[in-house]
């Protein structure tokens, strides 16, 4: 199929390059608006009782205070006839502004709650529309200003949401900026050439545009979350490399052979687009499982991967045959002089380093003791949610909810709300008893509303903390009221419901990537022994890139070098950055096992095949792996602490597994498993005879060598 697919394209590619030109500039059109239809967060578990909360709030008592002004007193305290008067003013005039609601202020009910515990700052609480980026940039630029008497900042939700996507904007430019030239320096390096380098550039400009207007759409019928941007040019950027790498390295290696240009693209495509195909496959279900999460953040990675990957591969396998068949000997034009005489892909580095690990399989000891020793920190994580801690400590809306935190008793940020339906009787005395609980204060529903009542509970601890959770559970387990039910929200609340959300999913999601790995990798290479032996040392390669992201974020090792705060991992990009770098190591195991399986095939006993296998696939392993790398890594500048723990231990993870386990612990594990490694029970040996998806070699062609 793949041939007649291949033939089509080598006869029509001027046509192919004219149809995609066309389809480029309409995503281009359609993924113009991909921003303005995506949304923040997505961090809330769909259906959670902290949800349900959420929705009666904002429904009945028309949301919970998300705007904080912090007036600070410049001389005396807030109760000085200045600040006083300065204070209702400003409080006066939020009141008014469109889009803002409930305004309370110290000076208007003398709340001790609203007041510092040193008595020099107070607070002006609102709620606001926190989806009108507009209304949250002016109200900050309109109040946050000194003046004569008084200092005010912004802080509470909306802004603190506000503030991370400004910075998430800020630090995805950054990143292109520093990933794109650096890429197409060593794309220049690793091809040996101008125009050749040029080509997986083609590839990802496609998969963010094509992934881009996915996106777009979707955002039209269903929520996406702003973050999926990130995920988007980052993959597209690398799997454009790995795609385009592997069917140039391919081209140029048969045409290196004296293949006529059209048996070389058509070989290329039936063997290397073969590859593509599977790898894509194989990318594609680790992703797939993020979709089973009930959170719109984690599903949307899912919407992002699943898109690249898809336009990434058609682009591969559509507009790089039609491009080399134009090009022909063009693709070498713009050489650099020192590779004017390397031929093929071969490179023996990587072919000895297999045979001498084949011969002493021991010496994987060392670095399978690395990564078992790079995952132990997993044993101690804590995992939570995005909070202002996610910012750089010098980010205003940071610095106004640690003031916030430590000033004041009891502040907005660790407050919980108990959504009571029917009379609320002693359940506020009882939740005023348990050990942390400040206060609790009931605000009874009017109109429509009654019968509701929204009681909020003010507390010592940390929204974060294990001790904020257990006085979620502890009110949680309180007994209703008669004829009454409540429910529990905030921060803390919706914390412990994405835990376990998540938790409970894991073990199905886990289930579908292992599921459907074994079956990919089983209908490529007929065996049982390599799917089971690529799910090992594959989770044990991203278990120490985890690992060591929690030594890191976690635990604060080089937190001064990278600027953050450490803080709990972040539950669901944790889940997220799993199932991303197992799909990419996934995309390096299907580029070396078939090009061991292709030798074994030919005749070629298991030592040679892997020996060669890896000589020929090696430099475009370690090639694509540096330069996908890069793409995540540039995510390390970033100022949002869970974007730099996500580049971070992706980029991590992709040469930890090109290195390490494609170098070394699969050729040991090949040695030790031995004529095992291609064995199947009887009657899968029979299903793979019957459905197995081999390739199959045309009389005429040019058999590949590699």
């Amino acid at each position: 199929m793949l041939t007649a697919f291949a033939t089509l394209i080598h006869r029509r590619a001027r046509l192919v390059l004219v149809l995609s030109a066309v389809v480029l500039v309409v995503m281009g059109a359609l993924g113009a608006g991909a921003f303005s239809r995506l949304k923040s967060g997505g961090f809330d578990a769909e259906g959670a009782e902290s949800t349900r909360a959420t929705r009666i709030v904002d429904d009945t008592f028309g949301g919970s205070p998300n705007l904080v002004l912090l007036v600070g007193a410049r001389s005396g305290t807030v109760d000085s006839a200045a600040t006083t008067a300065t204070g209702t003013s400003l409080a006066a005039s939020l009141a008014k502004e469109r889009g803002v609601h409930e305004v309370t202020s110290y000076w208007q009910t003398r709340s001790a709650a609203l007041k510092s515990k040193d008595g020099t700052a107070a607070e002006i609480v609102a709620t606001i529309d926190d989806d009108d980026n507009t209304l949250v940039d002016h109200l900050v630029d309109t109040y946050a200003r000194d003046t004569g008497a008084v200092t005010v900042r912004a802080g509470g939700a909306a802004v603190v949401n506000r503030t991370v996507n400004a910075h998430v904007k800020s630090d995805l430019g950054r990143a292109e900026a520093i990933a794109v030239p650096l890429t197409l320096l060593l794309l220049v390096l690793a091809f040996g050439g101008l125009v050749a380098a040029t080509l997986p550039l083609a590839v990802g400009l496609v998969a963010v545009l094509g992934t881009f207007a996915e996106l777009s759409l979707l955002g039209r019928v269903t929520d996406v979350a702003v973050y999926a941007i990130n995920l988007t040019t980052a993959l597209a950027l690398a799997l454009g490399v790995d795609y385009a790498l592997l069917m140039v390295a391919r081209y140029r290696e048969l045409a290196a052979q004296g293949a006529d240009p059209r048996t070389a693209v058509v070989t290329t495509v039936r063997t290397a687009g073969r590859t593509i195909l599977f790898s894509a496959a194989t990318v594609i279900a680790a992703l797939a499982a993020l979709l089973i999460f009930p959170l719109y953040f984690l599903r949307s990675f899912a919407y992002a991967g699943i898109g690249v990957v898809a336009v990434a591969a058609l682009a591969a396998l559509v507009l790089m045959p039609a491009l080399l068949t134009v090009l022909g000997p063009r693709v070498e034009a713009g050489r650099l002089p020192w590779s004017r005489n390397r031929r093929g892909s071969e490179a023996p580095f990587w072919g000895r380093l297999a045979g001498g690990v084949m011969r002493r399989p021991l010496v994987a000891l060392a670095p399978l003791a690395l990564l078992l020793a790079m995952a132990g920190p997993l044993t101690h994580a804590v995992f939570g949610t995005p909070d202002e801690g996610v910012l750089p400590s010098s980010a205003p809306a940071r610095q106004t909810s640690d003031a916030l935190r430590t000033e004041f008793t009891g502040d907005q940020a660790t407050t919980l709300q108990v959504v009571v339906q029917g009379a609320p009787a002693a359940l506020p005395q009882r939740i005023g008893d348990l050990p942390h609980v400040v206060r609790v204060t009931d605000r009874p529903g009017t109109g429509t509303a009654a019968g509701t009542d929204l009681l909020t509970v003010s507390t010592d601890l940390s929204s974060h903390s294990t001790a904020a959770q257990h006085l979620v559970r502890d009110i949680r387990a309180l007994p209703a009221p008669h004829g009454a039910t409540f429910l529990v929200t905030g921060d803390a609340a919706r914390l412990v419901d994405t835990n376990h959300a998540i938790g409970t999913r894991l073990p199905y999601a886990a289930g579908l990537v292992g599921l459907t790995t074994l079956l990919v990798l089983f209908l490529f290479t007929g065996s049982v022994a390599q799917p089971l032996r690529a799910l090992i040392l594959n989770s044990l390669g991203i278990s120490a890139s985890v690992g060591a992201m929690v030594w890191i974020f976690q635990d604060g090792h080089f937190s001064s070098l990278l600027g953050f705060t450490p803080r709990p991992m972040d539950t669901a990009m944790t889940v997220a950055l799993f199932c991303i770098a197992f799909g990419l190591s996934m995309d390096y195991e299907v580029f070396l096992t078939s090009r061991i399986k292709e030798l074994r095939d030919g005749g070629a006993g298991n030592t040679e095949a892997v020996t060669q296998g890896l000589a020929r696939t090696g430099r475009i392993v370690s090639t694509a792996a540096g330069l996908l790398a890069v793409s995540f890594f540039a995510f390390g500048t970033a100022s949002v602490s869970f974007l730099q723990m996500f580049g971070l231990g992706c980029g991590l993870a992709i040469l930890l597994d090109a290195l390490l386990i494609r170098g070394i612990l699969v050729p040991a594990a090949m040695r030790v498993l031995g004529r095992h490694a291609w064995t199947a029970p009887r009657p899968l040996r029979r299903l793979h005879d019957r459905v197995g998806l081999t390739e199959s070699e045309p009389a005429g062609d040019l058999a590949p060598t590699g």
